[in-house]
């Protein structure tokens, strides 16, 4: 049997490369290979197996360490009957009592790994998609005795191989973003939507009517099921997440489910009581301006705030900051009266 090329060498980095730079030498390699870019290239096929074989082991800061520590010897079935991809691995060492040190490592998923590096690029079209326990029995690790074959094991590992595989496999999901109005949010409301439709082959434009729920909020997610992407080989459709962005509305802040705005009232109202009109979500409110309010002063309305999406009996409140407006002009008799006011309080001041 071959011997097996160096990890740091098959991605063509050296010994003690970072992850950042593991990860960089993988996708480069593993896009140049994949077998759906070299359709029927038995060479490429192989080589694509070799790099994801160095990345699986370099990526997981345990095996990686185990790697530079023994070398493959840390994954050699001959030593103890186990792989770098799932189960538990034991490496033999010297020392007391010639013992051995027991590793336990989970198989991972390959979904999640060629998700978080390629995103959707090769989850779409006859491979069936990459989901797994890991690899096993594809040539890699050493000895595989009799179960050794040139493609992946289908019962754990890439199903049937690159390409004409008969396993099921649910569609990628895609994503998108739609805006909405302050209200909108709000109140929820129903839009329309439109977008490349995924099964089609010559990228037809499809509309889609979306429900907006009433109390969403900026960062939130709608979930449109089987509005992704085909399934393999028969296996349903994935979903379309559309993430919501709510526009700002003039003299409005949300925060939550609260809503905080202001109002101006005039300078005797504050100093003699009053009442004033206030603009809420849902119409118009008349609020008692109690004598003496002072710039600043904070009115809460119960209930006036944004409804819960969990409870539509729920609401939030409005909180109404007050601005007291100070006379721009003044007519010569309303300043004679200001000052006989600051004459009176200078006196009372004196008088103290």
């Amino acid at each position: 049997m071959a011997m097996k090329r160096d990890y740091y060498e098959v991605l063509g980095l050296t010994k003690g490369a970072d992850a950042a730079a593991i990860k960089k030498a993988y996708r480069k390699l593993a896009k140049k290979y994949h077998p759906d870019m070299n359709p029927g290239d038995a060479e490429a096929e192989k080589k694509f197996k070799e790099v994801t074989e160095a990345y699986t082991v370099l990526s997981d800061p345990e095996k990686k360490k185990l790697y530079d520590q023994f070398g493959h010897a840390a994954f050699d079935e001959a030593g103890a009957g186990g792989n770098p991809y799932g189960g538990t691995y034991r490496q033999t060492y010297g020392g007391p009592g010639g013992g051995y040190r027991e590793y336990h490592f989970e198989g991972g998923n390959m979904d999640d790994m060629f998700n978080d590096i390629f995103g959707d690029i090769f989850h779409h079209g006859s491979s069936g998609g990459f989901r797994s326990g890991g690899f096993q029995n594809a040539g890699f690790g050493g000895q595989s005795g009799s179960r050794q074959n040139s493609g992946f094991n289908s019962g754990n590992g890439f199903y049937g191989g690159f390409g004409g595989g008969s396993f099921q496999s649910k569609g990628s999901d895609l994503r998108a973003e739609v805006t909405v109005s302050f209200d909108e949010a709000a109140f929820g409301c129903d839009k329309i939507i439109r977008l490349q439709d995924p099964s089609s082959a010559d990228g037809a434009v499809q509309s889609l009517k979306v429900h907006i729920p009433a109390g969403i909020d900026s960062g939130k997610s709608v979930r449109l099921r089987g509005k992704g992407m085909p399934g393999a080989n028969g296996g349903e459709n994935g979903d379309l997440l559309l993430k919501v962005q709510v526009a700002s509305k003039p003299g409005y802040e949300r925060k939550g489910m609260d809503v905080y705005t202001t109002v101006n009232v005039p300078f005797t109202t504050a100093v003699f009581g009053g009442e004033a009109v206030v603009s809420t979500l849902y119409g118009n409110v008349l609020c008692k301006i109690k004598e003496g309010t002072q710039s600043g002063t904070k009115i809460r309305l119960r209930g006036k705030g944004i409804v819960s999406m969990k409870d539509p009996s729920v609401h939030g409140d409005q909180y109404v900051t007050v601005q007291i407006e100070v006379p721009r002009y003044l007519s010569p008799a309303a300043k004679q009266k200001l000052k006989e006011y600051e004459a009176v309080c200078s006196g009372k001041a004196r008088t103290a």
